[in-house]
């Protein structure tokens, strides 16, 4: 039996980038199965102007507002917009920064963008971007410690995409295929600084992926190995034996996202250095 999905319209206006807004109202729309929304994204509202085109949009589809807005006037606006037309009307931001300002007795900022800055963590993320873009798959930089995390894993675990996301955190992440038989470099044994983790899943998730892989290349799938059953739980063994054999630890990315795969690689680095004696760095 099919179950019937409930749309709702979220209106999303942002003076910055909007980027808090989606984060919260997706996780916020998530914990509803059937509920799906309908996004109206709204970044950059900075001028009466702007704000015009916002209002009309609501006006054409009602729904949840949802904002993070500093002028008091565009602000004000938006308000009585919304009590008029009978809408919910949410500054996601106001509950957190009130417990802010009440436990450190301190005014708040008034700043556009102010989490936007270009400060030294946003510096750490480009430079962390560049450098996982220079050392992706396999490219392993000649001293291995220049790496915050090192991942290994066989074809089709995530390694990639994750190592991106890492660096989005300012974590400078590099990437390299385990290939049975294929010895790996000697520089990864001599990694001191960098954590190395290892990547696996499941060999019908594996092959689910390859299988996708080829199909979009338009390449051939009967009997390659790359995505035979057989094969791939060989190549999966093999890759717990490395990680099992060397003390590196494992993550089975089977059932988890990017997210939480980065998520978990954080946690790690963290363990890593309050171990050694000193703070975690915040990522």
């Amino acid at each position: 039996m099919n179950r019937k999905r409930t749309f709702v319209h979220v209106h999303l206006v942002s003076d910055s980038t909007g980027e808090t807004l989606m984060t919260a109202s997706r996780a916020a729309v998530a914990r509803y199965e059937d509920v799906e929304a309908i996004e109206h994204v709204y970044p950059l509202v900075r001028s009466d102007r702007q704000l015009d085109r916002v209002l009309a949009e609501i006006e054409d589809a009602p729904g949840i507002v949802m904002f993070t807005l500093v002028d008091p006037d565009i602000l004000t606006r938006l308000q009585a917009t919304c009590n008029e037309l009978g809408l919910p009307c949410i500054d996601v931001l106001d509950p957190l920064v009130a417990v802010f300002q009440s436990y450190l007795n301190v005014q708040k900022a008034s700043r556009i963008g102010a989490q936007h800055e270009l400060d030294a963590s946003y510096f750490r993320r480009i430079e962390a971007l560049n450098f996982a873009m220079r050392h992706d798959d396999g490219a392993l930089p000649d001293n291995v410690d220049e790496a915050d995390v090192v991942l290994i894993g066989v074809s089709r675990t995530s390694k990639t995409p994750t190592s991106i996301y890492l660096a989005h955190r300012g974590v400078r992440a590099t990437n390299l295929p385990i290939v049975t038989d294929l010895p790996l470099p000697p520089n990864l044994f001599e990694a001191r600084r960098a954590l190395i983790v290892g990547l696996t899943a499941s060999p019908e998730r594996i092959v689910a992926l390859r299988e996708n892989r080829l199909i979009s290349m338009n390449a051939e799938r009967k009997g390659s190995t790359y995505v035979n059953r057989q094969a791939v739980a060989k190549e999966v063994t093999y890759a717990r034996k490395l990680c099992a054999e060397n003390g590196w630890p494992l993550i089975d990315v089977t059932r988890r996202s990017i997210e939480e795969t980065a998520a978990a690689i954080v946690a790690l680095l963290s363990d890593r250095r309050y171990g050694s004696g000193g703070l975690a760095e915040d990522f």
